[in-house]
């Protein structure tokens, strides 16, 4: 979930991973099982990703030509959550906002797995030490580790590029 942001990717790449261990490492010992797993599950995730950029080349370039058919889509409701933070007023600070966010949204995506894990888990799904370091499979002080290398980077990555937060 932290790795691709949507739930139903999510599901189907574990189900997927799942399936590729059972065919294919389904004769192996017992303990091998959780590290093989854990490769199929981060080269499932790297294809998604693969996957995802090509097809949002096409889309954003035929979404700019044509207006939306998706019915479960409401103009209305992006228009009212935008305009729910009233300190982003103007259009020029909105643009701005807007670059900001997906500078640090490449950024975090930039980061080594394991820190941009903790850094998600810690800053943006609100959970503590404790939860994140059972979540993650290691002890609290590595995701302080984790979590202080992946700050200490977007800062400097950030900084590099003239933002300042």
């Amino acid at each position: 979930m932290f790795a691709v942001h949507n739930e139903d990717s999510a599901l189907d790449i574990v189900q997927d991973s799942m399936m590729k261990l059972a065919e294919k490492y389904g004769d192996r010992p017992g303990e091998e099982l959780p590290m093989l797993f854990q490769r199929i599950l981060q080269n499932t995730i790297r294809d998604f990703y693969r996957r995802s950029k090509v097809r949002s080349t096409w889309t954003t370039l035929f979404s700019a030509l044509s207006p939306s058919d998706d019915e479960d889509h409401d103009p209305l409701e992006s228009l009212l959550s935008e305009n729910d933070n009233e300190s982003v007023s103007t259009p020029h600070a909105q643009f701005e906002q807007a670059q900001v966010l997906e500078l640090i949204e490449k950024e975090v995506k930039a980061l080594p797995p394991r820190q941009r894990e903790a850094f998600l888990m810690r800053y943006w799904e609100d959970m503590d030490v404790a939860e994140t370091a059972q979540a993650m499979g290691c002890s609290e002080g590595s995701v302080k580790t984790h979590c202080s290398r992946a700050t200490h980077t977007l800062a400097a990555a950030l900084a590099a590029k003239g933002v300042t937060l």
